[in-house]
């Protein structure tokens, strides 16, 4: 956006603080209407002839759309998947801190890849492995979906746990 001096066309369309259109008019008058209320000439629209400014404060303007963007990225998931490790070998609490973290993923609706990772000839007993996914699998069949059976690859066993549906949840509850 040009502001000010920066912008190079001799006549504008000027729309005042308030948002009214004075119509088309040279830029040193433009410029002198915007320095007597102490703010700046805006560009808004180059592309026309003659191009459309506004009379604004610039620097809050600014601010308000750094505002509005950094809004708008709040509310955005960059990760929609989480994954959970753990060891075939997991002891009770240590299960019970990871399903909780689990839990939390799947309350903000995202999915969980839990993953069993094996150490050397551990991978002869992945039956233990299965147990642990299948516990974490039956614990959270109330709010979640397996939408990928537990599976070895190599030396890890995975499953992914899909969020259900709050519209489904709400449904069956009535």
């Amino acid at each position: 956006m040009r502001v000010n001096e920066n912008i190079r066309d001799k006549q504008v369309k000027l729309i005042n603080e308030e948002g009214k259109m004075q119509g088309v008019v040279e830029i040193k008058e433009a410029l002198l209407a915007a320095r007597s209320k102490q703010m700046d000439l805006v560009e808004i629209v180059p592309g026309q002839t003659p191009p459309l400014c506004k009379i604004m404060n610039y620097s809050k303007y600014r601010y308000e759309q750094k505002r509005k963007k950094k809004e708008t990225h709040k509310h955005r998931r960059v990760g929609q998947l989480k994954e959970v490790r753990m060891r075939s070998t997991i002891g009770q609490h240590d299960l019970d801190v990871k399903s909780k973290h689990i839990q939390e993923f799947l309350e903000t609706e995202r999915k969980v890849k839990v993953t069993i990772n094996f150490k050397g000839r551990e991978t002869s007993h992945a039956d233990l492995g299965r147990k642990v996914l299948e516990t974490i699998k039956e614990n959270f069949s109330s709010i979640a979906n397996c939408e990928q059976e537990p599976r070895l690859d190599g030396y890890r066993m995975t499953m992914l746990l899909v969020p259900k549906k709050k519209v489904q949840t709400e449904q069956k509850k009535e």
